[in-house]
Parts: structure tokens; C-alpha cells; sequence
């Protein structure tokens, strides 16, 4: 089987943790080798949270850098401070509904650009899916639920091993039946963003 290396970039809140379990429990319910690693920094206090994926006969869950087939960033500047892991055939996915830092909050920093973001991203990688996931999630009826829109897109590029029906089942055992109607509508809307 082929490896497939995916970094998941976020900050603390926004359910990385969550989407990589997601993607795990769907990898072992369909018999891919998966292997994770996850980065929690100040995650706490909306600090980066950074989870490596290796999807395959792999023998680590180090993602060295130039490395990572897919980035999936959670927030824009997230996913641009990550690029460096990517490489000329990398796709990177992300959500563009800035969260700013602690800096930007009080005037002692300014949030980057947004299309200049992406045409960096533009510049180093083969393929950018870009577009707004806070906004999917609240037409699914959660704003929580931007994991799952991401999901949704980075199932349908086809690039992991996964189809659609796994990750809807990962789903199903991995989140609360509450928010479970919820969540399957988001991962829907992320397919239909992602063929966009």
C-alpha cells in the first residue's frame, strides 16, 4: 500500500484532535495501517495543535519537512506557517476564517492577508482547496462542527485511503449522538465545498 502523510494544523479548540481520531478509527475499521503523533503546544490558550498522520507500511509518524502529501489547516495562518512540510505535489486544504492571535487582539500584530496567504500557498504546493468552513459549519447547525466540513473536503479529494461511507462510520462511534445529525451534515457540506 502506498504511504500517504497528512499534517493537521489548527488552534486549540477547533476539534484537530477530534478529526485525526476520526480518521484513525476509519483507517482501523477499514484495515489501513494509520500511525498519528499529535503536537498540543498551548493549545490551551488557542495555541497551535499540530497532529501527524502516516497512512500505510510506514515506520514512523515523523513528517520531516517537504515531506506531507496533504495539509489540512483549520485556520489560514496555521496552514501557512506549516507549508514548509509541504512540497511541490503537496494539495493543502484549509478552512479561511482567520482566528486572530493574541497580538492582532491587542494591537501589536497584524493577521496576514488572506489572498496573500493562499497565493503563497499557491506558489509551493500543487493544488490549494480553499474557502470558508466556520460558515459551512453554521449552515449545518454548529459552528463546532468545522472539523467535520474539513473532513468532508479532504475525504473527497480522494487522496487518503478512505471513502466517504468509513469516515461517516468513524464518525458515527467517534462523536456524540447529540451532535451527530450535525456533524454528518457538515462532513457533507465539506464534500460539496471540496467539488466546488
Amino acid at each position: 500500500m502506498d504511504v500517504t502523510r497528512l499534517i493537521i494544523v489548527a488552534v486549540g479548540g477547533q476539534g484537530n484532535l477530534l478529526a485525526s481520531k476520526v480518521l484513525g478509527e476509519a483507517a482501523l475499521l477499514s484495515d489501513i495501517p494509520v500511525h498519528m503523533s499529535e503536537i498540543h503546544g498551548m493549545a490551551q490558550r488557542g495555541g497551535v495543535v499540530e497532529s501527524a498522520m502516516v497512512f500505510g507500511d510506514a515506520k514512523s509518524t515523523i513528517i520531516s519537512d517537504g515531506h506531507a502529501d496533504i495539509l489540512l489547516g483549520f485556520e489560514p495562518a496555521e496552514a501557512l506557517r506549516a507549508i514548509q512540510k509541504c512540497n511541490r505535489d503537496s494539495t493543502v486544504i484549509t478552512n479561511l476564517h482567520p482566528i486572530p492571535p493574541f497580538t492582532v487582539a491587542i494591537g501589536k500584530g497584524k493577521y496576514p492577508d488572506l489572498n496573500q496567504i493562499q497565493t503563497l500557498i499557491r506558489n509551493k504546493t500543487k493544488r490549494l482547496i480553499a474557502f470558508d468552513a466556520v460558515a459551512l459549519a453554521k449552515k449545518a447547525g454548529n459552528v463546532l462542527a468545522v472539523n467535520m466540513v474539513l473532513l468532508g473536503a479532504l475525504v473527497e479529494t480522494g487522496l487518503l485511503p478512505l471513502t466517504n461511507e468509513q469516515v461517516r462510520e468513524a464518525i458515527s462511534t467517534r462523536t456524540r449522538k447529540a451532535f451527530l445529525d450535525i456533524n454528518l451534515k457538515a462532513f457533507e457540506l465539506g464534500n460539496t465545498a471540496a467539488r466546488a
